[in-house]
Parts: C-alpha cells; structure tokens; sequence
C-alpha cells in the first residue's frame, strides 16, 4: 500500500491525472449539465458537488492506471511466448 501511495503521489502521476480529469470532466460537465448551466443558470450545492464529482472520477481513474501500469513495469517477469512475440512485433513495425 505505501509503494501504490508513493507513486500515486508522484508529481508525473499527478499530472498525468489533472491533465485527464481537466479534459474529460470539462467534457462531461458539458454534457451532463450544460443546460442547467447556461440555459438555465441553475448552479445550487448539490449540482456543484456533483460538478465535482465529474472531474473526480477521471482523476482517480488516471491515477489507477498510471499507478497498475507502472507497477507492472517494475514487476520483474519472465515473457511468456504471446508476451515476447507482442514485444517482436511493436519493435519490428
């Protein structure tokens, strides 16, 4: 738990996350309240929250991949047959 917590709290990871969470929350609030928002100037606590919630997601989901991604690059593992013949092809293309 301490390694997961030190890497997700690494700067690139943090990041990575915001960039995510700034893009596809901004989509998602787009399209789940902008007509409250504009049409309707409908702005209240619980909409903001769940405003909130919308960039959230996409950051926590960042960093869970960025996080299991990087850890399996550092898991030392022998190549299975399927693994090594991936590996052959992405360095012969």
């Amino acid at each position: 738990m301490k390694e997961w917590l030190w890497i997700a709290w690494s700067a690139s990871v943090r990041r990575r996350a915001t960039r995510v969470s700034l893009i596809v929350g901004s989509v998602l609030i787009a399209i789940n309240h902008g007509d409250a928002l504009l049409l309707r100037g409908d702005i209240d606590r619980v909409r903001l929250f769940r405003m909130a919630l919308t960039v959230a997601v996409p950051y926590l989901v960042s960093t869970l991949s960025s996080v299991g991604a990087i850890r399996e690059l550092r898991r030392p593992r022998a190549l299975s047959e399927t693994d090594a013949d991936e590996e052959h092809r992405w360095r012969s293309a």
